[in-house]
């Protein structure tokens, strides 16, 4: 049987020098895909060249990535909740340099495939408003095989508003079964924060959940309540829901991928799950979404 949380791991549990979180195969049965975290203050984080490929993606605040000989300016957003940012694809066998202020992310995949890195602006990243009624969330699909060509790399973010679910029905990506289901690891990153106008006291506990459990492929068992900073991880097994307290909003930054050939994100719905899809036809999206910028004179 899976140890309970096994694959959780909350915020700090996994620093590693100016990091605050490192996800790599230096953990036992993971391989695929990786993860990096930082606050910087006017500081730099460099990462040597080498077969890997990795998306910068701006947490919160601005940064500058020097790669490829040059200098990508990204101008992030102020949190996570004021919809898509800018980001940065860069390829196998280049290093790269982050500065700049606030809380950044980057995506990572091993692969000895070289692609050309690239830039995507804000304004070109795929909004997804995925679901219906309490299922509605939001996804932002600027590292998916539609929008961005790497060689293995998957990277999407979900905003799920307060009392929403996401990652719903349960679903898993454990088996290869072509034209159905590809096998894909992957990291769940969360934020979580009170609802905009909420009037929350400063010590509020903003938090989600987040679940896993066991499929053919092994076994697996999260239940956890999850904040900012925490990261759960999925090797196998049927994952979700993703649930956001109805006062406070869940954000998540997904990074998969798999040893198949094929760049492919097909999934599994749990068969006792996979009826209330059809119950979305009959709802409305949720009106609050989509998420953007407070200075775009929208609220969320």
């Amino acid at each position: 049987m899976a140890e309970h949380n096994e694959w959780f791991f909350p915020r700090g549990a996994l620093t590693d020098r100016w990091w605050e979180s490192v996800v790599d195969d230096s953990l036992d049965g993971w391989q695929h895909t990786g993860l990096r975290v930082a606050e910087l203050a006017g500081n730099a984080v460099e990462l040597e060249a080498g077969d890997v490929e990795r998306i910068v993606v701006p947490l919160a605040g601005s940064f500058a990535i020097e790669h490829d000989g040059e200098t990508t300016h990204l101008a992030g957003r102020s949190s996570v909740f004021d919809g898509p940012t800018d980001v940065v694809y860069v390829g196998a066998g280049n290093g790269l340099t982050i500065s700049g202020f606030g809380r950044v992310a980057v995506a990572e995949a091993p692969t000895r495939v070289r692609k050309p890195s690239v830039y995507i602006a804000k304004h070109a990243v795929p909004v997804e408003l995925r679901g219906a009624g309490r299922d509605s969330r939001q996804v932002h699909n600027f590292g998916t095989p539609g929008a961005l060509d790497a060689a293995s790399l998957i990277v999407c973010e979900v905003i799920t508003p307060a009392g929403n679910w996401s990652s719903h029905p349960a679903h898993k990506h454990d088996e290869d079964v072509p034209g159905h289901e590809s096998r894909l690891e992957e990291i769940y990153y969360f934020e979580a924060a009170p609802v905009r106008g909420a009037g929350a006291p400063p010590t509020a506990d903003a938090f989600g959940s987040f679940a896993t459990y066991r499929s053919a492929a092994g076994d697996i068992e999260t239940n956890a309540l999850v904040r900012t900073g925490d990261i759960a991880l999925v090797p196998f097994g049927y994952h979700g829901p993703a649930v956001a307290a109805p006062e406070y909003d869940l954000y998540y930054l997904n990074v998969m991928a798999g040893p198949g050939e094929e760049r492919a994100w097909l999934i599994s719905d749990d068969p006792r799950q996979a009826w209330l899809r059809d119950t979305w036809t009959a709802q409305d999206t949720d009106p609050r979404l989509p998420y953007v910028s407070t200075t775009q004179g929208a609220a969320q």
